[in-house]
């Protein structure tokens, strides 16, 4: 076990995952996020290794039969997934990994690595969603309904996590989320492993 440790964070689409965790990567040096792989094409923009590492379908499948994803999936004609090498490598350097991914590879993650901390954001209510989705004005109402339909079968896995966090008020759910991985980096496993040279200089009392 390192000190260090592995979190999932899980969200319907709205509830304000990706600006939580922006902020709390401000705020906290000892937290980082595993950036994924993608067989898409690069939108203008993006940078290769910073927003996705992008590959050919042709190396994610050889990945994937070498089994070197801790989670992988095909949404519409892309795949996506996380390498379990770029996690354990961040891990062991000391920072807390964040992935930001859905309940379904929450899950895989979890049965690969079981010391996976998985985080579940809700929005205060499915009408404040549907409003946040509303106020992009980015997708007319239809596609809104559709949104609406995904969101409800996602957050119906919230209680797959071990942890809740509401984002009603967002400095309340950044304080919530901070106390989160602080509360996982004062454990007992995780401070002797940090404070080891201290731990071992304590004399054991014997019965």
């Amino acid at each position: 076990m390192n000190s260090s440790c592995l979190f999932t964070i899980s969200a319907p689409s709205g509830a304000g995952k990706t600006s939580l965790v922006k902020a709390l990567l401000e705020k906290k040096s000892d937290v980082t996020v595993c950036v994924s792989h993608a067989t898409r094409n690069k939108r203008p923009g993006e940078v290769d290794a910073k927003d996705y590492h992008f590959v050919s379908i042709d190396a994610f499948e050889e990945m994937v039969e070498a089994d070197a994803f801790l989670e992988h999936a095909k949404v519409f004609d892309n795949y996506y997934g996380t390498s379990q090498q770029l996690v354990e490598n961040l891990l062991q350097q000391g920072k807390h990994v964040i992935l930001e991914i859905d309940w379904q590879g929450a899950l895989q993650v979890k049965q690969k690595l079981p010391d996976t901390v998985a985080i579940y954001i809700l929005p205060p209510s499915r009408e404040t969603l549907r409003q946040r989705l509303t106020d992009r004005a980015t997708d007319d109402a239809a596609v809104i309904d559709r949104r609406m339909v995904d969101a409800d079968r996602e957050m119906s896995h919230y209680s797959d996590a071990e942890y809740l966090v509401v984002n009603d008020d967002f400095d309340q759910a950044l304080y919530d989320l901070e106390c989160v991985i602080h509360s996982q980096s004062m454990k007992l496993e995780r401070q002797i492993l940090r404070y080891k040279q201290l731990i071992e200089s304590i004399p054991q009392e014997t019965v």
